[in-house]
């Protein structure tokens, strides 16, 4: 029997809008800072590189911390957890715009990187359990944008409030929202109540924050300019044996922080195998065009960002229309067509060059645009299409972990391909501008492709329960 706050439309109808402003402020502050590092630096007295522990705190923290967002949902209620999360990401926004050096910095990063690693999931897991499944395309569909616009909108929005008003305002910014958020969660999210009272699976959360600590470590270290592959290896290596020990532990623990039956179920299993590769050479995309266009092309900041902003208006345009071609094509011929297209306009990336007329290269950044949210879209919806409501709290973790993993790896495998490509281009003496950018475009266009193949295990109808079918 449904609870009041189940079948009252009014809070569903602000419910999602709500979580996804959550995960745009989430996913903003991930990559914000980027263009506002040498400001930054001046302020604290230390060198730009030095500001990367600023970036890497934030992300490392997500990977850590979203492992137990379920148990705590499960033991505090989930719109205690995501209203308490708003608060303390708001309060450590404002004490961050605040910070007087790099040491209390990285701190106030780390506090605002667990504020955000209760905030998202949780937030998706309300959604999940009080969204009609023949609704679901269209919640995930608006919970999606946010992580495709965030990326490309970061370092514009960051460089301007950097040059125009002050660093600081980058944090600040998020206070009005933030308060705005917290008193709409505290009015429309469903009360609810605490769950059963399970043990914290504390050997488990040490497993799998340390895997997930290493592999994100390791996707930061190869961003670094002029860092060999070696000296990321020992975390990779680390994070992929840890990952393995800590899903050995997962099966067999009596009280598993969270439980790994969803991957039972073929349409979830897809999201997790194939779409990690799908979401890794998808994430790697809004890595790599700034650097070309930049570095490669020797556009400036400005002119950079105008042409990114073709891909904010695909995935836009795309968000209007995603749950209409889902219902007349399907997921299987979606996933498959489109992961193609997908990668179709990563290798016409590679195939751009500083003389290639501007209008050009806003269409393919566009049509990218497009086929990226919707392959996004796709794989976010089917993945809880035959999950059983009791086991969707552990899927949805499972879920938010597997996806913070993809979007760390997607920025290291961009790393590794502009590596392979100034080593192609060194080899074979290429001269052409930008090559070893646009050689990288061909490295995540095969990624994303080999990620599709996992698809073709769907059958025909698989996910036409969320699109109303």
């Amino acid at each position: 029997m449904e609870s009041p706050e189940q079948s009252d439309p009014t809070p569903s109808r602000w419910m999602t809008p709500l979580v996804a402003a959550a995960y745009f402020m989430e996913n903003l502050d991930g990559t914000v800072i980027t263009t506002a590092v040498p400001d930054m630096a001046r302020s604290f007295g230390v060198a730009p590189l030095d500001l990367n522990v600023g970036v890497s705190a934030y992300l490392l923290t997500l990977g850590v911390f979203i492992p137990i967002s379920g148990w705590i949902a499960e033991r505090f209620g989930p719109r205690r957890v995501f209203t308490a999360a708003l608060a303390l990401f708001t309060l450590a926004s404002l004490l961050c715009g605040m910070a007087q050096g790099l040491s209390e910095f990285a701190l106030l990063r780390v506090l605002q990187g667990i504020g955000g690693a209760m905030m998202v999931p949780v937030g998706r897991l309300v959604i999940l359990n009080h969204t009609p499944k023949h609704k679901l395309a269209e919640a995930i569909a608006t919970l999606t944008w946010p992580a495709l616009v965030a990326p490309v909108l970061g370092p514009p929005v960051g460089g301007f409030l950097a040059s125009y008003l002050s660093w600081r305002w980058i944090f600040y910014l998020n206070l009005p929202f933030g308060l705005a958020a917290i008193w709409l969660a505290w009015r429309i999210l469903p009360a609810g109540s605490p769950g059963r009272s399970r043990p914290f699976d504390l050997p488990g959360f040490v497993l799998v924050g340390s895997s997930l600590w290493s592999l994100s470590w390791s996707a930061e270290v190869m961003t670094r300019p002029d860092t060999l592959f070696a000296h990321a290896a020992p975390y990779l290596v680390a994070g992929v044996a840890l990952l393995a020990l800590a899903a050995w532990h997962l099966r067999r623990a009596a009280s598993p922080l969270f439980d790994l039956e969803a991957l039972r179920n073929r349409t979830f299993a897809v999201t997790i195998f194939g779409g990690s590769l799908a979401r890794m050479s998808i994430g790697a995309v809004p890595f790599l065009l700034p650097l070309m266009f930049q570095v490669g092309f020797g556009l400036d900041a400005f002119r950079s960002g105008l042409l990114l902003l073709a891909v904010f208006a695909g995935n836009l345009l795309m968000k209007l229309r995603t749950t209409h071609l889902l219902r007349r094509f399907g997921f299987k011929r979606i996933l498959l067509v489109n992961g193609v297209l997908n990668a179709g306009t990563m290798l016409a990336c590679a195939m751009l060059s500083p003389t290639t007329p501007v209008w050009m290269i806003a269409l393919v950044l566009f049509v990218g645009g497009l086929s990226r949210s919707m392959q996004f879209s796709a794989y976010n919806t089917i993945a809880f299409a035959d999950v059983p409501k009791d086991r969707l709290a552990a899927a949805n973790t499972l879920s938010s972990t597997v996806f913070q993993v993809a979007a760390g790896l997607g920025i290291a495998v961009g790393a590794f391909g502009v590596r392979f490509g100034h080593w192609v281009q060194g080899a074979a003496g290429l001269e052409q501008p930008a090559v070893a950018f646009r050689l990288a475009f061909v490295v995540i266009a095969v990624v994303g492709l080999v990620g599709t193949v996992d698809a073709l295990r769907l059958a025909p109808g698989a996910g036409a329960n969320t699109v109303g079918k």
